[in-house]
């Protein structure tokens, strides 16, 4: 006789996971998530108070942008950063996708997939022109996961200089 569903498999079925704005009270478990992807990145050093501030900046102002977060009834388990800005070589507003992390117990079971068709379908609701992201060099394993859903590379690199 096949065994029937385990326990996490029940809980996922009585519990699905979704995706929704994050509001100001998802501002801890959301730094905790960004930390996380810091602490992997060769470029920026995790600081709780740092990754607060400026997801505090994006909740409080919509108009700059928005957290989608992926949560049970239980956590947060999964988050998605969009800023919003303008580019003249596409006539109007693109967003600039930051922070797609899903918590690592989550993992390979599709919800990085969920958060970025949600911002696909966000991006065509309100009409933004382009999705641009940003993702680590020195990871193939998360190219390889925005190429298979649809992001091109480019002929543009990003450079940056730090303005203390």
């Amino acid at each position: 006789m096949p065994a029937g569903p385990s326990t996490d498999e029940k809980s996922t079925l009585a519990n699905p996971p979704r995706i929704e704005p994050a509001t100001i009270e998802d501002l801890p478990a959301l730094a905790e998530l960004v930390m996380e992807l810091f602490a992997k990145s060769g470029d920026f050093s995790p600081d709780r108070s740092t990754q607060e501030r400026g997801l505090r900046l994006i909740l409080e102002q919509p108009n700059r942008g928005r957290v989608f977060v992926l949560r049970n009834d239980h956590r947060i388990f999964g988050m998605v950063n969009l800023l919003f800005t303008i580019s003249t070589a596409m006539g109007g507003f693109v967003i600039l996708m930051e922070d797609v992390v899903v918590h690592p117990d989550h993992r390979g079971q599709g919800y990085g997939a969920m958060l970025i068709n949600h911002v696909l379908e966000f991006a065509k609701l309100k009409s933004f022109k382009r999705v641009t992201l940003l993702t680590d060099k020195i990871s193939a394993e998360s190219q390889n996961f925005f190429l298979k859903h649809g992001f091109e590379y480019s002929n543009m690199i990003p450079m940056r200089k730090i303005v203390e």
